[in-house]
Order: C-alpha cells, then sequence, then structure tokens
C-alpha cells in the first residue's frame, strides 16, 4: 500500500454504491460511465453522456460530497481534471 493510499484510508471513507443509490440520475449515469472508462476529463463525460457541462459539473460535485470519486490534475494539460470512480468492491 502506497503513502498515499494509507492516509486516504484514513482521511476520507471511500464511498459505495449504496452511497450513490439516491443521488440523482444524472450522478448515477456518470458514476456508471466512469465504471466503464476508468479516467475521464469533465468533458469527456459530458460528451460520453450527452449531458450538458453544467449538469456533469453539478453530478461530479454530488459524487465527490459522497466519496465515491477522485480527482486530480492533468499531467498534459494542468488546466483539467481527471476523474476516476472510487468505490469499494
Amino acid at each position: 500500500m502506497s503513502a498515499s493510499e494509507s492516509f486516504r484510508q484514513e482521511s476520507t471513507p471511500r464511498g459505495s454504491w449504496e452511497d450513490v443509490r439516491d443521488l440523482p440520475p444524472s450522478a448515477k449515469l456518470v458514476a456508471k460511465v466512469l465504471e466503464y472508462n476508468e479516467t475521464m476529463t469533465q468533458q469527456q463525460i459530458a460528451d460520453e453522456t450527452l449531458l450538458p457541462a453544467r449538469t456533469v459539473r453539478y453530478a461530479l460535485n454530488r459524487l465527490d460530497d459522497e466519496n465515491v470519486i477522485d480527482s486530480r490534475f492533468s499531467f498534459s494539460d494542468a488546466r483539467k481534471r481527471l476523474y476516476t470512480l472510487d468505490i469499494e468492491s
């Protein structure tokens, strides 16, 4: 286990599909798209789901509130963030 993984386990518990159950449909759709595509930018999620960028942003914020996604800055373009699903198995 890396230092960042152990820090994450101590600081923030990982979410589960139970946490996603009561979220809006847009957040559920974004979670499912991330489940199948692993890592995506907000624009890629919007293109894949056909949701407006504002709705994707709202869904990502809701998923982040439930600790079911992880985000980091893109190395190729620091203006973008990369999102991955982070749900306990």
